[in-house]
């Protein structure tokens, strides 16, 4: 099954992550919003109040599911109970692709319960690729890889980041989850410029992009998800969807979460950057033809 920008992904416009202090707005209101990204880990239960606000959710917005915990770099075999529990999800979702992220968090099963960096190998892209086609021939859906903030390097990495990123996606023929914020936080973290990163990445493959606020500290900078979007991302994001026209693009807020219209408002300032540097997909749809 083939996967990428121009089969199995579209542009859904603009979400926000469904989170639970916004629960009660979102069912008493009925706000109008593009799409949810939800945490798939959240809701691959048997019953209970979150799949019961799931379902109502499911009646009137389009969900994508995002996960946490696939670990597509772990050397562990994959986890046969969590792909059954996860496909079960993604049939009552309906969600149009799976989200995952390009790291490593496990061994010998334990779980670190953290997005760990991979080195940059090739040893570790036979890895990453092999278990990425497995989780999309299993569960029957396009999957898009996100890269992740880092705060340390290997030295055995052979590459850089956005060449490992593209020798995944090409070699599994999947899609990008580009997290233009995490590019920015590994790019102050380890001085690279972010410019260069996005602009090395194939276009026709990124399938969503995520925006979101991070903290400063003395000597680094932190993926927390607690601030609003500051501006040098706001510019990367321009930068992005001047490569990759009109993409799904969702706000993450997810620690000191305040009220559902400041984090709706946020990600509705997405829409500017879009109206003033997007290009209409069809251009890009071309571009990539005329590359195949």
């Amino acid at each position: 099954m083939a996967a990428n920008r121009f089969n199995g992904f579209t542009d859904y416009g603009i979400g926000i992550g469904l989170r639970i202090p916004h629960y009660r707005h979102i069912l008493d209101n009925k706000p109008v919003v593009d799409w949810f990204e939800i945490i798939s880990e959240n809701y691959m239960i048997d019953g209970g109040r979150p799949l019961a606000v799931l379902d109502a959710i499911l009646e009137q917005y389009r969900v994508v599911q995002h996960g946490v915990s696939m670990y597509f770099g772990s050397v562990d075999p994959l986890n046969r109970e969590h792909l059954k529990r996860l496909k079960n999800l993604t049939r009552r979702t309906k969600t149009p692709w799976l989200t995952d992220h390009l790291c490593w968090g496990s061994v010998d099963g334990r779980y670190t319960h953290d997005l760990m960096p991979l080195p940059y190998t090739w040893e570790a892209i036979d890895v990453t690729v092999a278990k990425i086609k497995q989780v999309r021939d299993y569960l029957e859906i396009p999957v898009a890889v996100e890269n992740v903030s880092s705060y340390a390097e290997f030295h055995e990495s052979e590459m850089t980041e956005w060449e490992f990123l593209n020798e995944v996606v090409e070699r599994a023929d999947c899609g990008i989850l580009l997290d233009v914020n995490n590019i920015y936080v590994s790019s102050m973290n380890h001085s690279f410029d972010p410019h260069v990163y996005v602009d090395s990445v194939p276009a026709e493959r990124v399938a969503q992009i995520h925006i979101a606020g991070h903290s400063k500290y003395e000597k680094y900078i932190l993926d927390t998800h607690d601030h609003p979007v500051i501006d040098p991302v706001w510019q990367l994001y321009a930068h992005a969807i001047r490569r990759c026209g009109p993409t799904a693009t969702l706000l993450e807020w997810d620690d000191h979460i305040p009220s559902f219209e400041e984090v709706h408002n946020e990600a509705l300032k997405a829409k500017k950057f879009l109206a003033e540097n997007a290009e209409p997909v069809e251009k890009k749809i071309a571009a990539a033809e005329a590359r195949v």
